[in-house]
């Protein structure tokens, strides 16, 4: 009782302010989200089968993919889309590995399976631009050389632009692949490869989802995605300017163009997990870096007073930057909160208050995603099985937040490459940077020591 009338009696204002952050900016948006993706769920459109299957034209960027090509192209190989429609046109952005050996031995293994090899040293978007120009088919699909399509991928992303007259763009889903996760042989690693899934599943059946109805994608996946060739060759083509230019590409249909952009819940495209968590960082931050180099770029079209709450960009922004500093604030401010009279008692419920709605929110994700995975037994499954990472992923996302927030320092801070220091040799600097002014510190004590001394001896000569 007297815990409880302390709770009531503290600076309840400040405390409300404390929680209101992480409250309005993440848990009543995820709630409202979960309503709209219900709906989304029942009032979904029923398709109808294809008749005629058109060509498409399937480009996939290769580098150093020696470890990866083979898997990628036997899953294209086991299509149920007929691979006679299908021209496959790898491009090699200088690899020093054996990619182009691989190839060969694939076009050996599977004569059905039409494939170009094409070559152009100059980064990723010149790449991708190259084979834009080559393209004759009514469809271009995107894919990583280090991932692999479901067998229905093809099929249900052509099937939904058949259907869909005024969608010009698709993202398909983009999952971690679940055998891979579980061949995982350490727990820790196996855990965070885990989360990530979940975090997967979270982005694009529960996020993506909700932004298709607002036509409001920041992002079509540079995993998988799926253009109109009519669209595409309308555009500015891949910007070599940017670490995203999946981003870029995403923002002249949209904004450029005035074109509809959605997501494909069932075409559904496997990655490799993280490796490890230098490899999580440097992602996270290379993300960040990118989506504000993209906004950067268009930032004629974004006006913060009027488009808060009509352009979801600003909305965006303001949630991943703006608000991320008073988030940094409030983290930090929990390590002084005893200086301000505040009982350690209340902090603790405090903290598990807003941990229980983070682990609410993940809930609620579960079960949206559950309910889009209906076609999917087996990743259902999977997916469910591990129901307890609701409890685990908001530690995920804390830790998250923490490489993206470097993201942004590191983006005000210098020029952006696709080369990103990792977490090892940010540690590794910054030790280096506090011996620098340890040893700084040492000198002037010496000096000051010295000054002393002979101040001392002047005093008693004389």
């Amino acid at each position: 009782m007297k815990l409880w009338n302390s709770f009531l009696n503290s600076s309840i204002i400040s405390w409300i302010g404390w929680i209101l952050i992480p409250l309005i900016m993440e848990i009543i948006p995820v709630c409202v989200n979960f309503i709209i993706l219900i709906k989304r769920k029942l009032m979904r459109k029923q398709y109808r089968e294809l008749t005629f299957l058109p060509e498409i034209n399937l480009i996939i960027p290769v580098y150093n993919s020696a470890a990866s090509l083979e898997r990628c192209l036997s899953s294209v190989y086991a299509s149920d889309y007929d691979l006679s429609k299908i021209m496959v046109m790898l491009v090699d952005n200088g690899s020093v590995d054996n990619s182009y050996e691989v190839y060969q031995e694939c076009r050996k293994k599977w004569p059905e399976l039409r494939m170009t090899w094409d070559t152009s040293a100059q980064g990723k978007a010149k790449a991708l631009n190259k084979a834009l120009y080559n393209c004759d088919g009514k469809y271009i699909i995107h894919i990583d050389s280090d991932g692999v399509l479901h067998p229905q991928a093809i099929r249900n992303i052509v099937t939904m632009f058949e259907n869909e007259l005024d969608v010009h763009c698709l993202t398909g889903t983009v999952l971690t692949n679940m055998e891979m996760i579980e061949e995982t042989k350490r727990k820790g690693m196996r855990m965070l490869r885990r989360a990530e899934f979940f975090e997967y599943c979270q982005s694009f059946l529960g996020g993506r989802n909700f932004q298709s109805e607002f036509n409001s994608i920041f992002t079509l996946s540079g995993a998988f995605s799926a253009f109109r060739k009519s669209a595409i060759l309308k555009t500015q083509m891949y910007n070599t300017e940017t670490v995203c230019e999946d981003t870029h590409i995403t923002f002249q249909i949209r904004e450029n163009l005035n074109k509809k952009i959605m997501l494909c819940d069932n075409a559904i495209f496997y990655v490799d997990p993280i490796e490890d968590v230098n490899r999580l960082y440097t992602q996270r931050q290379r993300w960040q870096k990118g989506e504000l180099e993209v906004i950067h770029m268009f930032d004629e079209r974004l006006h913060a007073v009027r488009g808060f709450a009509m352009n979801f960009v600003i909305r965006l922004l303001m949630y991943d930057h703006t608000f991320a500093f008073p988030r940094m604030i409030w983290y930090f401010a929990l390590m002084f909160l005893a200086a301000v009279n505040y009982p350690w008692q209340l902090v603790v419920i405090s903290l598990v208050i807003i941990y229980l709605l983070y682990v609410f929110s993940g809930l609620l994700y579960l079960i949206s995603d559950v309910l889009f995975l209906s076609s999917f037994p087996e990743i259902r499954r999977y997916h469910a099985k591990h129901w307890y990472m609701i409890f685990l992923h908001p530690m995920f996302n804390f830790v998250v937040f923490w490489f993206r927030f470097a993201g942004i320092i590191n983006s005000i801070r210098g020029k952006q490459s696709w080369r990103t220091r990792t977490l090892t040799e940010e540690g590794k600097a910054l030790l280096g940077v506090i011996r620098k002014d340890l040893d700084g510190i040492g000198q002037l004590t010496k000096k000051v020591q010295k000054r002393l001394s002979y101040s001392k001896g002047t005093l008693e000569r004389e």
